[in-house]
């Protein structure tokens, strides 16, 4: 089962999930505001797609985060634990296609994986 992982007012989210809906692809949402993150799958996401990769640093929590809060970022752990105390800076969404992970929305290459 494909898993979305993100949080259901991201515009980002909003056409992934439409996408999915529009092409028949069967999905489940997890929501990071009601169910959180799981720290086994985020591990296992920064190592698949890297930290840097699921740290989103243009986003408008990153930068209401104070100077410490953002320098504390500047390695995998320290940007999982960032990750975990504030969901809204992983970039958005994170699928879990059974086969590997994406992060962010590209149709096409979601088109090629489904």
């Amino acid at each position: 089962m494909i898993i979305l992982y993100g949080i259901p007012n991201c515009d980002t989210v909003k056409k992934a999930r439409d996408w999915l809906t529009e092409h028949g692809v069967e999905y489940q949402f997890h929501d990071f505001k009601k169910q959180g993150v799981p720290p086994e799958q985020l591990a296992r996401w920064a190592q698949a797609a890297g930290w840097e990769t699921l740290l989103n640093r243009k986003g408008t929590t990153w930068r209401k985060l104070d100077e410490a809060a953002q320098a504390g970022a500047k390695d995998s752990a320290g940007a999982q634990a960032l990750m975990l105390a504030n969901p809204s800076v992983i970039k958005r969404p994170v699928v879990d296609w059974g086969k590997g992970i994406t992060v962010g929305f590209d149709a096409a290459a979601w088109a090629a994986r489904v």
